[in-house]
């Protein structure tokens, strides 16, 4: 098919909050601009917050008085066990209590707090919301920013300059209703993508397989397109796992924080605390880290289920005794995860009965949450070291390439209020390098363009060509499907990653297999079929998922510690490591060569 040709001036990759963010910062800062955002879903109901939320977990309260932007550098450090880029963490933090108080006045519904009048607090961070349209209401403001917005776009490749590979030039896809080839030229391209979930076999299989925490169309494309374009990355081997309520994935922070609930094991005991001693010894200070870093409070629940005692309750039946809590109880599923109501009703299980069981869920990789995967991007001039910036706030390694929400690593904690407003510092961070480079006019040959529409829609040809050959059944001698490709992926990882089927740990010898494995699948992605346009779609989201699991790979196999417990286990080096591995882990990927790049980088305090 040929190319429908679209040229703009900032070109926006995914329409979640990140990307939605980007268009309507870039539209203030770039009036005359042409702002093009392109989405594989539909803006309205796309990315993370597509089901909706019943808190924004990161709002400070800056002009309240209650915390300033240093307290969440300290609070995000503590949470990924010191590493973090402390200058986009800084850079975030002072931003955004204002995109909050913009979702506020474009019509989301917060709840108040009655003695002061001010917003309801979760915890220290979280403030609560009606939030069931909480994405609606912010993608209206983006679709009226933007110049052009293009749905159901999958995007597969980012394009680079034909007399610059290190200068990006826009990026090219497909429509996944009809079948069209799309290149969209740009002076500047912001990557606002989903991470990564099914890497890891999930917990719920077969028909259930869609029910995961994080979404289940997040298919790492937010690195796939980077690293396959050779930029830096970091952090990719901390992973996140969650705990969550059982099956239904629900989650379990307003249960905790709001309805005051206890976990405990089979037999009652609160097991938190059994394992503080051994933890010390492993994880040295963090085991007495106020609060307790996520990741340990994972490493307490999986040392109480490697002791023989689960399952794990929350005694949700101690605190739905009022009508005013069950309400609060049952909102706060119907406000972000529907399902897990469905899944108590389908499983005879009344909450406000009996106690609910608690699971950790598969591991994810992405860099908006509780974890710190992505690119390698530039800080803010007037915040970060030198080593941290190189012109551009949120550029990546790669020239005119910027990226916010899970695409940037090292600043975990963004949820979904900053990382809108992670948007919003890629967004004006792209206007000025356009108006710096006013000459620039980056362009990819018209043989790139060929040879990349050949490649896209190679398994649809692929299954045109051998579909004659199968006398019955789905396997073929001469092909896989997506769905072969991403279980195969997901056992792959599972057994040689850590995944949960292996409580989470792996050694040296489990990885280079696991890379070895991996290289024998990227090989057969050659022979991915597509019988429609859905299936080329997946047969893309594979391919990003593969390029995403070979970069966790390689990074935990450098890492030669256990930073993360309760995310992911080294067994042959199970303690934290500070005088040694105090550092971010980086790499590079040279798609000609196919050779692999991986190295330290410092962890830069700025004294907060």
């Amino acid at each position: 098919m040929e190319a429908k040709v679209i040229d703009s001036d900032v070109l926006i990759l995914g329409g979640g909050m990140a990307g939605c963010g980007a268009a309507y910062e870039a539209r203030h800062w770039g009036r005359g601009l042409k702002i093009v955002l392109v989405e594989k879903a539909s803006i309205e109901r796309s990315g993370a917050v597509a089901m909706g939320l019943s808190a924004i977990n990161c709002y400070l309260g800056v002009r309240e008085g209650e915390n300033a932007p240093e307290d969440f550098v300290r609070y995000a450090r503590n949470d990924m066990m010191g590493l973090v880029r402390e200058d986009l963490e800084f850079d975030m933090a002072r931003h955004v209590d204002s995109s909050v108080r913009l979702f506020e006045s474009w019509g989301l519904p917060f709840k108040r707090d009655p003695r002061t009048g001010g917003y309801a607090r979760e915890g220290r961070w979280q403030v609560l919301i009606h939030g069931e349209s909480y994405k609606p209401i912010v993608a209206e403001a983006a679709a009226k920013s933007a110049s052009e917005v293009y749905n159901r776009i999958m995007v597969t490749h980012l394009l680079t300059d034909s007399g610059d590979p290190g200068r990006v030039a826009g990026a090219v896809g497909f429509d996944v209703r009809d079948g069209a080839c799309w290149a969209f030229r740009a002076k500047a391209v912001i990557v606002s993508a989903g991470g990564a979930s099914r890497i890891f076999r999930p917990r719920s299989v077969g028909e259930g397989a869609g029910r995961t925490w994080y979404a289940p169309w997040s298919s790492g494309s937010a690195y796939g397109l980077l690293i396959d374009a050779g930029a830096e990355m970091t952090q990719m081997e901390n992973r996140l796992v969650v705990a969550r309520f059982k099956d239904g994935y629900g989650p379990v922070g307003a249960w905790f924080l709001t309805l005051k609930a206890r976990a405990t094991n089979a037999y009652g005991e609160e097991y938190e605390l059994k394992y503080r001693d051994e933890q010390r010894k492993l994880y040295g200070r963090y085991a007495d880290a106020k609060p307790l870093p996520s990741c340990l409070r994972n490493d307490a629940m999986l040392r109480e289920i490697r002791a023989g005692n689960a399952p794990i309750y929350m005694h949700t039946e101690e605190i739905l005794d009022t009508p005013e809590k069950e309400a609060i109880g049952y909102e706060d599923f119907l406000d972000m995860t529907v399902s897990q109501t469905l899944v108590w009703a389908a499983q005879n299980i009344n909450p406000s009965k009996r106690a609910s069981e608690l699971q950790t869920s598969e591991p994810y990789v992405m860099g908006s949450h509780a974890a710190c995967a992505g690119a390698w991007a530039s800080g803010p001039q007037d915040v970060s070291p030198a080593d941290y910036f190189w012109g551009y706030n949120r550029m990546t390694t790669i020239r005119g390439l910027f990226g916010a929400g899970d695409t940037v690593g090292g600043s975990a904690h963004k949820f979904s209020s900053g990382s809108f407003t992670e948007g919003r510092l890629a967004g004006k961070a792209a206007v000025a390098f356009i108006e710096d480079h006013p000459s620039d006019r980056p362009a990819a040959s018209d043989k790139a363009l060929e040879d990349l529409r050949e490649e896209i829609y190679k398994p649809i040809e692929n299954f045109r060509l051998a579909r004659g050959l199968i006398t019955g059944g789905s396997v073929s001698p001469d092909y896989i499907d997506p769905l072969q490709g991403v279980v195969r992926l997901e056992k792959i990882m599972d057994e040689y990653a850590g995944g949960w089927g292996s409580m989470y740990t792996t050694n040296a010898t489990l990885l280079r297999r696991g890379i070895e494995l991996l290289s024998m699948l990227k090989e057969d992605l050659s022979w991915v079929a597509a019988e429609d346009l859905h299936q080329l779609q997946r047969a893309w989201e594979l391919r990003h998922r593969v390029l995403t699991a070979e970069t966790l790979l390689r990074h935990t196999l450098f890492r030669q510690e256990t930073r993360w417990p309760g995310y992911g286990y080294r067994s042959d080096f199970p303690k934290l490591d500070d005088k040694n591995w105090d550092v971010f882990v980086n790499s590079v990927y040279d798609k000609a060569s196919g050779e692999w790049k991986v190295f330290k980088k410092p962890c830069l305090r700025l004294g907060f």
